[in-house]
């Protein structure tokens, strides 16, 4: 599911809410390239950023597209899924970079298969 290796397969945390999750979550997000990032806004799905990749900086999850960062958001804070295709992640917090607003963004990844999962 995350990727983490077999002996931390067994011992995560199952659930969403917890401080651990979300940490786990965003180890396992740490590098992975983007192909976009996308938000849906009133119902229509508008593309924020493409080829990027996210980052983890000491408490934070940041997501670049280019040079710009598009999203930025505390990693204890934010709700985080994979989407069922396994082909990106739906992350929804409330955005540093931009004013703090709550948003909930989908991340596509380039390529989601790493050598090392």
């Amino acid at each position: 599911m995350f990727g983490l290796g077999k002996k931390k397969h067994w011992t995560r945390s199952k659930d969403p809410e917890s401080k651990r999750y979300r940490q786990d979550m965003a180890a396992h997000l740490n590098g992975k390239g983007l192909k976009c990032v996308s938000e849906r806004v009133n119902g229509v799905e508008e593309l924020v950023g493409k080829s990027g990749a996210i980052i983890v900086k000491d408490d934070e999850l940041l997501m670049y597209a280019g040079q710009e960062v598009v999203f930025r958001c505390k990693i204890l804070d934010m709700k985080a899924w994979e989407l069922m295709s396994l082909d990106g992640v739906n992350i929804t917090a409330c955005d540093l970079e931009h004013g703090g607003k709550e948003r909930s963004v989908v991340a596509y990844y380039s390529y989601w298969r790493r050598m090392d999962d």
